[in-house]
């Protein structure tokens, strides 16, 4: 039997959840207050559909796990007032703020921990979003610990200096905290969730035959971390080769591991065995997807598929068939590694550090400059076709290459050819060189240098210099471009492991910004 002494207006129980804000989470104060008066439940805070509906949810647990709801008016205030709440992790503090309220719990144990979990009608406690962020809000600001659902244990377990109580019901949290029972923290070592066998991507560039010039420049896209887009007819492997460019980047780094992590917690798509932290995100979205689903947004801003594939690769298979606006929006964070969703009631800012892999076909038939095929397009036909692609955003892909058809002698070879584990031992010595000239600037990879940079790390040497200059001249290449030159001939130094930027750097640069002109000259 619960005896409840009444001071006053009521009795207020506040206890601590939280709240997703992009990929972050604020703290959320639950506060109760049960007060005299007909049987109401309101709850207030900006509390959207999910959360109202949690009423009904832990009205009908706390009855099913053998306590009673009070018949008075319970008053659910979730601070601030002024950020909308989402989801359903307030189900299990509201619940235990109410029973706490009531005096079946002390009213000061539950507030050194952060709580988040929905409720079953019958009590048991089911898994969450976005747990990842939670656990670092209670970390951040000073909490002793956070009780999740079992299923989200380890998950939250991957932040250091914090407690992890996994819990299954309703009753064994009112339990704990009332002193009856004892919960072992759960422990897990977050290091081992980052670390990715070679079998675990049975995609490897040894399947590939022929193409020795596209995986060069894919090489070459992995240790700078460049965009690239690949033109050719159908079947000549374009997204073979792409497919398999997740397999050569370098391994991620735990903070990299961390970035994913929260991005797809938020998105509730972290798997029981943390595929997403063993590996470097690959996305490969259909072309009928919106500008939306690109780059987020929505009546709830939610990471689009750019920020689900930040750290890693984003492929996109027939370039030109996506909308032209949904391609449009990928020119600001494809140059700054973010985007900003605002919405009227909400604001979010998500990372988008990705690789955009690109392939596309010729014309609408596919068979232009193939010796073997001959081409039923025309002229106009292949002009709207290739219009569809603005000249800006192909000026922020450094690596444009051409795939063309694969011969009968490549393809039926017996020998053997390079494996990814190869390519990417050589990719890993060239990011290792970026990391040592990049730790004081904050970057990661010569793709995303400034022009600052470029004038400290891409010296030219003289004859190298005449051979860009005439590139300039002679092929109209924008300031962009330039840069982009740049870049890209850094990245085949710092492979060959030459401190300056000499004349053949910048030639393979150049050809992997002219294929397809008529005008390109040989210098």
């Amino acid at each position: 039997m619960i005896v409840k002494l009444w001071l006053g207006g009521g009795v207020i129980a506040k206890v601590n959840s939280c709240a997703v804000c992009g990929i972050d989470a604020m703290v959320v104060e639950v506060e109760v207050d049960i007060s005299f008066g007909l049987p109401v439940f309101n709850m207030v805070g900006l509390a959207e559909a999910a959360v109202r509906e949690s009423k009904e949810r832990v009205r009908s647990a706390i009855n099913n796990s053998g306590y009673t709801f009070p018949m008075d008016r319970v008053v659910i205030n979730l601070a601030p007032a002024d950020i909308k709440k989402e989801g359903t992790g307030l189900d299990l503090p509201v619940a235990l703020g109410i029973l706490t309220a009531s005096g079946l719990i002390p009213r000061e144990t539950p507030l050194a921990w952060l709580i988040s979990g929905e409720l079953s009608l019958d009590g048991q406690v089911k898994p969450v979003k976005a747990v990842l962020p939670y656990a670092l809000a209670a970390r951040e600001n000073g909490f002793k610990g956070i009780i999740v659902p079992r299923e989200n244990a380890d998950e939250a377990a991957m932040v250091k200096d914090i407690e992890v109580l996994p819990v299954t019901s309703l009753s064994q949290v009112v339990d704990f905290f009332s002193g009856f029972i004892q919960i072992a923290p759960h422990q897990v070592d977050p290091k081992q969730f980052a670390r990715r066998s070679d079998s675990a991507n049975p995609r490897d560039f040894s399947d590939v035959r022929g193409q020795n010039h596209v995986k060069r420049a894919l090489e070459i896209s992995a240790a700078g971390s460049h965009h690239v887009l690949m033109t050719g007819p159908p079947g000549s492997g374009k997204s073979m080769l792409a497919q398999r460019l997740a397999g050569i980047l370098p391994l991620p780094s735990f903070g990299e591991s961390m970035e994913i992590a929260r991005i797809y917690s938020v998105m509730g798509l972290v798997g029981k065995n943390f595929e997403t932290l063993g590996a470097r995100p690959f996305r490969a979205p259909h072309h009928t997807i919106s500008d939306a689903g690109m780059v987020g947004g929505g009546s709830k801003p939610m990471p689009g598929e750019i920020s689900l594939a930040h750290h890693g690769v984003l492929f996109l298979d027939e370039l030109p068939e996506f909308k032209k606006n949904v391609l449009e929006v990928l020119r600001q964070p494809l140059e700054e590694g973010q985007v900003t969703i605002a919405r009227a009631g909400a604001k979010a800012t998500y990372p988008c550090l990705f690789m955009l892999v690109a392939a596309m076909n010729p014309c609408p038939c596919g068979n232009f400059g193939n010796p073997l095929q001959e081409c039923s397009c025309t002229r106009p036909q292949i002009q709207r076709y290739r219009s569809k692609i603005s000249g800006p955003l192909l000026d922020r892909i450094d690596i444009q290459i051409e795939v063309p058809q694969v011969s009968y002698d490549e393809m039926a070879g017996d020998q053997s050819l390079e494996s990814s584990a190869a390519i990417r031992s050589r990719v890993d010595k060239a990011r290792r060189i970026q990391d040592r000239r990049f730790k004081k600037e904050g970057l990661m990879c010569n793709a995303r240098m400034g022009s600052g940079q470029l004038k400290k790390v891409c010296l030219l040497e003289k004859d190298a210099q005449s051979v860009l200059h005439q590139a300039m001249d002679r092929l109209g290449f924008s300031a962009r471009t330039f840069h982009s030159i740049l870049k890209v001939a850094r990245t085949i130094a710092d492979l060959s492991g030459d401190k300056k930027i000499c004349r053949h750097h910048v030639l393979e640069a150049v050809q992997y910004k002219s294929y397809g002109r008529s005008d390109a000259p040989a210098f």
